[in-house]
C-alpha cells in the first residue's frame, strides 16, 4: 500500500497496457518452462560460462523473461512489484519510454551478471561462473528506482513488516532485508545491476528525453568542454600564482 497525499490506497489507480503485456509475456514464458520441451529454461537462463565460452550472448536478454519453474512465487512477487510500482511509472512516461527503460535495466543487469562472475573466474576467485540466473528482478528493481525518484516523498506501507516507509528509502530497505533474511540463491549482482543501470539510464534520459546515440554524443561533447574549461581555469590559477610570487 502507498499513500497518495492524504489518502492511502492499495494498488495503482491505473493498469497501463504495456505493464499488462509484460506480465502476460512473463506468464506465457513461465507456462512454456513448466509444460514446454526439456532444456527450454537451461538454454535461455543466463549462465556466465555459456556466454563467455559458448557465445550464448542472447542469454543476457532472455533470462529476464524466465522464472524458477519449481516455484510460482518467484514469478508472482516480480509481477506484483511490476504491477504495483511500474503502472504509475508507465502512466507518467508513456508506453515507449517505459518499455525502453524496462528492457535497458533488464539487459544491462544481465550484462553485469555475466561480466562480474567472468571477471572473478579470470582472477581465480570463487564465483557463480557456472550457475544460471533467471528472473525479471533486475528490470523490476530498475522500475522501483524510477518510482522512488519520481515520487520520493510518497509513503509506502509495507506488508511484511507492516511499517510505513518513504519511497526514497524503499530500495535501500529491500537490499537490507535481502542481505539479512533473503534466500541464498538471490542474485545480488542482478538486483544491484538493475538499480545501477537504471540510475545511469535515468540520468541520460533526463526529463522526458531518450537514450540514444545523439544523447551519448552530446554528453561526451559536454564532458570534453568541461575538461577543457577546467584546464583553462587551472592554467589561469597557476599564472596568477606565478604573478603573485614575482610581485613579492
Amino acid at each position: 500500500m502507498y499513500g497518495r497525499g492524504p489518502q492511502v490506497g492499495f494498488g495503482p489507480p491505473v493498469f497501463p497496457d504495456v505493464v499488462k503485456a509484460i506480465i502476460v509475456a512473463n506468464c506465457v514464458v513461465y507456462l512454456l518452462q513448466v509444460l514446454g520441451p526439456v532444456g527450454f529454461t537451461t538454454r535461455l537462463a543466463l549462465t556466465p560460462s555459456d556466454v563467455w565460452e559458448h557465445g550464448a550472448v542472447w542469454q543476457v536478454a532472455t533470462y529476464m523473461w524466465l522464472h524458477a519453474p519449481e516455484s510460482p512465487l518467484h514469478l508472482i512477487f516480480n509481477m506484483f512489484g511490476l504491477w504495483m510500482f511500474g503502472s504509475q511509472v508507465a502512466s507518467a512516461w508513456g508506453t515507449q519510454r517505459f518499455l525502453r527503460f524496462y528492457l535497458i535495466c533488464g539487459i544491462g543487469a544481465g550484462v553485469l551478471i555475466a561480466a562480474w562472475p567472468g571477471l572473478m573466474e579470470l582472477l581465480g576467485f570463487s564465483s557463480s561462473y557456472r550457475l544460471p540466473t533467471l528472473g525479471a528482478s533486475g528490470a523490476v528493481y530498475g522500475v522501483l528506482l524510477a518510482f522512488s525518484l519520481l515520487w520520493p516523498d510518497r509513503t509506502i506501507l509495507l506488508l511484511f513488516p507492516p511499517i510505513p516507509l518513504k519511497a526514497i528509502w524503499f530500495i535501500p530497505f529491500l537490499f537490507f532485508m535481502e542481505v539479512i533474511s533473503g534466500p541464498r540463491n538471490v542474485s545480488h549482482v542482478g538486483h544491484l545491476g538493475g538499480v545501477l543501470v537504471g540510475f545511469v539510464a535515468l540520468r541520460m534520459m533526463g526529463h522526458g528525453g531518450r537514450v540514444g546515440l545523439g544523447q551519448l554524443r552530446w554528453r561526451f561533447k559536454r564532458w570534453r568542454m568541461r575538461r577543457q574549461l577546467k584546464a583553462v581555469r587551472t592554467e589561469e590559477l597557476r599564472e596568477r600564482e606565478r604573478d603573485r610570487r614575482n610581485y613579492h
